[in-house]
C-alpha cells in the first residue's frame, strides 16, 4: 500500500534516484519542497533548468562552465605550463579553496575502471595530450588514491613520458580510497607539496 499520492510518490522517486540521497533524505526533501512557496519553487525549478540550459565543458580544461573558457583557463595570471590532472570538477573545486595552487587545470571526467567498462577512450585522454602539443612543462597527476585513480595515475604517466613533459604525482596525505572533494585543505596542500616524479 502506498503511503502517499501519486505526485507526492513520484517526487520521493525522483529526489532518491540522486546521488547521495537516501529514501529517508528524499523523503524530507520532499515535503521540504512541497511546503515552500510557489515562487520558491518556480525560482528553484528555473534555476536547475537554467544550469541544465547553459552550464558546458570548458573549451581548455573541460570543467563544468557556463562560459566558452571557464575563470582558471581564462586567468592570465594562472601558470599555463602547469596542468594539474584530475577526476573531476568537484576536485577542482577542493584544490581550489586551498587558494595556493596557481597552474590550471585538466578534467578527465571520470577513471579508467575496466571492471565497470571505462576505458581510456571514456575519459578526456586524448583532449589532455592535445593540451600538451602547447608550452606545457609539468603535468601533475591528482587522481583519488583509489584503484582506478592509481590505474588511471599509471596510464597517463606512460601517456605522457615520450612527449618529454615532466609528470609527478601528489603525494601521500590524501588516504587511500579517498576522494579528494571529502579533503580538508592543508592535507590537499601538503599532497600538493610533496608530489613526486612518476
Amino acid at each position: 500500500m502506498d503511503l502517499y499520492s501519486g505526485h507526492i510518490n513520484k517526487l520521493i522517486e525522483e529526489l532518491a534516484a540522486l546521488p547521495g540521497i537516501g529514501s529517508k533524505s528524499a523523503q524530507r526533501l520532499a515535503f521540504y519542497l512541497i511546503n515552500l512557496s510557489q515562487e520558491r519553487v518556480n525560482r528553484l525549478a528555473n534555476v536547475m533548468i537554467e544550469a541544465k540550459a547553459n552550464v558546458r565543458y570548458c573549451k581548455e580544461c573541460y570543467t563544468l562552465t557556463d562560459e566558452e573558457i571557464c575563470p582558471v583557463c581564462a586567468n592570465p595570471d594562472r601558470d599555463h605550463r602547469t596542468i594539474m590532472v584530475v577526476e573531476n570538477t568537484r576536485d577542482l573545486a577542493a584544490y581550489e579553496k586551498t587558494g595556493k595552487y596557481e597552474g590550471v587545470y585538466h578534467v578527465l571526467h571520470g577513471a579508467i575502471s575496466p571492471m565497470l567498462g571505462i576505458g581510456p577512450g571514456d575519459i578526456k585522454l586524448k583532449e589532455l595530450i592535445e593540451r600538451l602539443q602547447g608550452d606545457v612543462e609539468e603535468v601533475i597527476i591528482a587522481t583519488n588514491s583509489s584503484l582506478e585513480g592509481e590505474t588511471t595515475a599509471m596510464y597517463i604517466s606512460k601517456l605522457i613520458k615520450p612527449i618529454g613533459v615532466k609528470v609527478t604525482r601528489i603525494a601521500s596525505g590524501v588516504p587511500v580510497g579517498g576522494d579528494l572533494e571529502y579533503i580538508d585543505e592543508v592535507t590537499l596542500l601538503r599532497a600538493l607539496e610533496g608530489r613526486t616524479p612518476m
